[in-house]
């Protein structure tokens, strides 16, 4: 019996980790065992054709909020083609009802973490037994899972990211998180886990993203990761997703030991509202997150990529906009501007009624309306949220963007500039650097109404501060003053370069 594991992820540099585990459980079947992987930019029938090139009697796919429109359209084609394989699906979008994609195609679902059933279920398909088409499975014990680090290969440790995780679950209750279904958090067994992670550091891997929901929650396991990687010679990468309120003195005398660019850190920090807070049972220590963001800030060499989310029941904009406004106040780190979605199975469905909460039946899920936001609300936030990141998260416009708000609230200010460029384009898309430059010096000089030279030296800063680029052609008259002032030591930029 041949059997294939798969899955598209959302892009080429990212990999699997489930499959992975799947594979390293699948006991005296694993030598009849294929993993094929794709992303979500594969065209559909191709990916159809590598699947099905072995004749496999079973596929395993992993379904995912990215990719489950395009599974669904895979099984079709696979079933069209040859009706005879077994589909087996699993992961987050075929674990909760109601499923809002058609996968009626599937033959059979596990529901759950499947690290063993999956191998239980091909047992029993091979044995021709009689089988429940939805199956929900209990917890894995964790300490008695395969991992499935050895399987990642010299490909992948070359050109993607290794995932990994020392434990699972979450012990928060946020109601828009799938982690919040979680009973409690599990751990896996530690020492094991180094072990395979110097196994891979000693293959060359240098990229490795943690999926833990809340790394930084038991501090003998986080400690022992930490010291895992300042006993390794850089360069390397670390992601690592934190609770924003519990940075302890040891976690912090570690962290402050990680050298520029090693080390980045995710805060879901999503609404400094308590009141928000509190409609979502999200725990917020407010103090606690501003010494802990400012400590980041100010005595490490981290990268901080801090979470909020609009659209959550009750939340206006105005509310959402003096979140952002005490966020940059505190940081100047990455901010991600996310749009609220309702994943089956959480209790964000609550709301509904009391909030008017309007969603789509569509992947990702994302919120329409709501009874504070319009759906013309939602859809400017959407372009607030990508423009903000072609501009502010990108770190393109580090010296010249903050001239749009200065001393001034950041969130109506940029809200404003936001309307105007889709004025401007009618698109949120393909824009390039060029372009998103000089927007920003018209808006700057003609809308701000500030003197021309002055922001054309911040921009100067910003769009020269590589070796080779050419001056943007609307700067070029304000480069000599520029240039002079770079030579007399006036502006911020390098004299050499000058």
């Amino acid at each position: 019996m041949k059997i294939t594991l798969t899955t598209l992820n959302s892009r080429f540099t990212h990999s699997a980790i489930g499959l992975r585990y799947l594979y390293a459980n699948m006991q005296e079947l694993q030598e009849d065992t294929t993993i094929l992987e794709f992303s979500i930019n594969d065209a559909i029938q191709s990916i159809c054709e590598k699947l099905l090139f072995d004749e496999p009697d079973i596929i395993g796919i992993g379904v995912y909020i990215w990719n489950v429109s395009h599974v669904a359209e895979l099984m079709h084609i696979i079933k069209k083609v040859s009706p005879k394989t077994k589909i087996v699906l699993g992961g987050p979008e075929v674990t909760y009802e109601p499923f809002r994609v058609n996968l009626d195609e599937a033959d059979f679902i596990i529901q759950g973490e499947g690290d063993s059933a999956f191998y239980e279920l091909c047992k029993q398909i091979q044995e021709d037994k009689s089988i429940e088409r939805i199956t929900k499975i209990t917890l894995p014990k964790l300490k008695e899972l395969k991992l499935p680090y050895e399987y990642y290969t010299d490909d992948d440790i070359k050109n993607r990211y290794i995932y990994v995780e020392i434990s699972r679950g979450c012990p928060f209750e946020c109601e828009f998180c799938l982690s919040s279904m979680d009973e409690k958090v599990r751990a896996f067994n530690l020492d094991e886990i180094l072990q395979e992670f110097e196994k891979l550091w000693q293959r060359g891997a240098r990229n490795f993203k943690f999926v833990d929901r809340t790394f930084n929650l038991n501090m003998k396991a986080a400690n022992a990761i930490l010291d895992f990687f300042l006993s390794k010679e850089p360069p390397y990468f670390a992601h690592f997703e934190v609770i924003p309120d519990h940075f302890p003195e040891s976690l912090r005398t570690k962290i402050k030991q990680f050298p520029h660019g090693a080390l980045q850190l995710e805060i879901g920090i999503q609404t400094l509202n308590l009141d928000i807070a509190n409609n979502i049972s999200r725990q917020l220590k407010l103090d606690k997150i501003q010494s802990n963001i400012a400590f980041l800030e100010n005595e490490t060499t981290a990268h901080i990529h801090l979470d909020l989310i609009v659209g959550l029941p009750g939340e206006s904009l105005e509310s959402f906009g003096q979140n952002l406004d005490k966020l940059m106040s505190m940081s100047s780190c990455e901010i991600q501007i996310g749009i609220l979605k309702k994943l089956s199975g959480t209790h964000i469905k609550r709301h509904d009624i009391d909030f008017k909460m309007v969603y789509s039946d569509i992947p990702p899920y994302d919120i329409l309306s709501n009874s504070e936001l319009s759906f013309n609300d939602i859809q400017i936030m959407k372009r607030f949220a990508r423009f903000w990141d072609l501009t502010y998260n990108s770190g393109n416009f580090k010296n010249s963007l903050p001239l749009l708000w200065e001393d001034a609230s950041v969130y109506e200010n940029f809200y404003a500039f936001g309307v105007w460029i889709y004025e401007q384009t009618d698109s949120t898309w393909k824009i390039s650097l060029q372009r998103l430059g000089e927007l920003l010096f018209t808006y700057l000089t003609e809308v701000k109404e500030l003197t021309a030279q002055d922001v054309a030296d911040k921009m100067l800063e910003d769009m020269m501060k590589l070796k080779g680029r050419a001056i943007p052609h609307y700067l070029k008259a304000y480069a000599s003053e520029f240039v002079a002032n770079a030579k007399s030591g006036t502006s911020g930029f390098n004299k050499r370069q000058a």
